[in-house]
């Protein structure tokens, strides 16, 4: 199984930037943190960072036939993207949006998701945590939906 993590705009700037919102751990740490978690997962994992969202939406585009999944943090552009919601529709390929606030309890420009709605699911709030809690979320997703395609059960 494999599984795209996307981070969009100014996650690099992850640990230095306001660290009361979003925490010290930078976005290397959440790698390795990932990297760990997929190894006792068993699964493979590639990471991108882009500030540019036209990059971000020729990866989820090309997602398709590649990976198996994608755990994604828009950042900003969950709030403004059109483009990101189309690409994740279109690439059919199962993904989580994940934020290190809680973007419910921020200002209210933060409370819109267009991204959200064509995602299996999300996680904000838990910090780098809300980045594995995806990870485990998205592979027992797709776990479960292999073992329903080859006439399996699930309860």
């Amino acid at each position: 199984m494999k599984i795209l993590v996307l981070n969009g705009p100014n996650l690099q700037l992850l640990g230095r930037r306001e660290p009361d919102v979003y925490g010290r751990v930078t976005l290397a740490e959440i790698r390795r943190q990932l990297d760990r978690r997929a190894r006792a997962l068993k699964v493979s994992l590639d990471f991108l960072q882009s500030n540019v969202e036209g990059e971000l939406v020729t990866a989820v585009g090309e997602s398709a036939g590649r990976y198996d999944g994608v755990v994604f943090n828009p950042a900003a552009y969950t709030h403004t993207s059109v483009a990101l919601h189309d690409a994740i529709k279109a690439s059919g390929v199962p993904c989580v949006e994940v934020h290190l606030s809680n973007v419910a309890a921020r200002e209210d420009f933060r409370r819109r998701s267009y991204t959200a709605p064509v995602c299996i699911g999300q996680v904000a709030g838990f910090g780098a945590d809300s980045y594995l809690l995806a990870l485990d979320g998205l592979v027992g997703y797709l776990r479960r939906a292999r073992a329903i395609g080859a006439g399996g059960r699930t309860s």
